[in-house]
């Protein structure tokens, strides 16, 4: 299962980009009027847009599996990574991956426990 299906129930958009680049908002609307870390999947303005962005560019990364110990959320423009990992390898991975979601201001990791 990939990490967008299991913690938000949403299947992968087609031709969906990569989102360490700026999101496009949906036509009509301006970056000004949504800010980055409430754009969602499809350029919509979506109160958890961040997590999601997170969870489809770990979904895009090869080598990171949907590990389902962990979770991700986001309080503003920060990233929120909970639960558990199996080593610090595979979280500074994460780390680095949702620090270049556009939007991603900090990534806090101090509910994540490794083993």
């Amino acid at each position: 299962m990939s990490w967008l299906k299991r913690l938000f129930g949403l299947d992968k958009p087609k031709n969906a980009p990569s989102f360490s680049t700026r999101p496009q908002p949906q036509a009509g609307a301006t970056t000004q009027q949504i800010p980055p870390e409430r754009m969602g999947l499809n350029g919509e303005y979506d109160q958890s847009g961040l997590a999601k962005r997170v969870a489809l560019a770990f979904d895009q990364d090869s080598t990171i599996d949907d590990i389902n110990t962990l979770y991700v959320a986001q309080t503003g423009s920060t990233v929120v990574l909970k639960g558990r990992v199996p080593n610090q390898q595979i979280l500074n991975k994460m780390i680095s991956v949702a620090r270049g979601v556009h939007g991603a201001t900090s990534v806090e990791t101090n509910q994540v426990t490794i083993g």
